[in-house]
């Protein structure tokens, strides 16, 4: 009488050992980027969330108590067009287009704002289940949420609510402080904090299916005199001619990159050192 539960039992067994030993033995991508073209950036900018608008122009969301903003950049000048204040007490985040709605989260917040893409106008508000409101992306059906956590969230574009959380694993390693995130090519990129990589994502299974290295463009910076830049963070997707731009945190400059294989042989436990920080509470 108890042999259809024992078989289930050990059915699940078998598929949660299966998705384990998948996450150890996944093959990764490690790749490094090449710069083709560099552009001006608000160096006062302490970005936080960054898309591409179409024709040559971003919208960015700014963080910084009494400093944020969400606003329209011209690419080639890094020129702000148009720009909408937040708050003083409000300190903005993750930023996508969905629709014609800008949505955009803010830090230690549960509460998110809706903007008019042609003016920045404030439309709306909204509140959502994660933890916090850091990055934010879409595939046009669903939203992607990060809470600096390594989750993964799924979220309704309608009603707010989460419709599935996923832990981002790297050959069985939580990835934590997912930041900004964009959707290419049917995978998740996120910044992860305060690393100087980003992790693509299958937003299928929560696995990191690739690692982008760009150590080279801080390294730049710091030698060219810019000290009191911060961490990497934004990444933009231009899908019509598949160009993708990233910057950081009171970074001057923002780069259109080109994703290329890395040449140099990667060192055992290299990814895990350069890519993987620890949580607050570990050792």
């Amino acid at each position: 009488m108890d042999t259809l539960p024992r078989l289930i039992s050990v059915f699940c067994l078998l598929l949660v050992s299966s998705n384990t030993l998948r996450a150890f033995q996944q093959t990764v991508s490690i790749d490094t980027i090449t710069v083709v073209n560099v552009f001006p950036h608000d160096p006062q900018a302490f970005t936080q969330g960054l898309l591409y608008a179409g024709n040559d122009s971003l919208f960015e969301s700014t963080g910084d108590y009494g400093k944020s903003s969400v606003r329209k950049v011209a690419l080639h000048t890094g020129k702000v067009e148009k720009l909408q204040k937040m708050d003083d007490s409000l300190f903005g985040e993750g930023l996508t287009l969905h629709g014609d709605r800008l949505i955009q989260v803010a830090w230690l917040q549960t509460n998110g704002f809706i903007y008019d893409p042609k003016n920045l106008s404030e439309i709306g508000t909204f509140n959502h289940d994660m933890k916090d409101g850091w990055g934010l992306a879409t595939d046009g059906k669903v939203l992607f949420g990060s809470d600096g956590s390594s989750s993964l969230y799924k979220i309704d574009p309608q009603t707010f609510k989460t419709v599935s959380k996923q832990v981002v694993y790297y050959k069985g390693h939580q990835v934590h402080f997912l930041n900004e995130l964009e959707y290419i090519n049917g995978e998740v990129w996120a910044n992860v904090i305060p690393t100087d990589c980003i992790a693509r994502i299958s937003p299928n299974d929560g696995l990191v299916v690739g690692w982008i290295l760009l150590q080279s463009l801080w390294k730049e910076l710091i030698e060219a005199g810019n000290t009191d830049i911060n961490v990497l963070n934004g990444i933009a997707w231009d899908a019509e001619q598949e160009r993708i731009f990233v910057t950081g945190k009171l970074w001057p400059e923002l780069y259109e990159i080109k994703v290329t294989p890395i040449k140099s042989t990667i060192e055992e436990g290299m990814v895990e050192k350069l890519c993987l920080p620890k949580p607050f509470n570990s050792a």
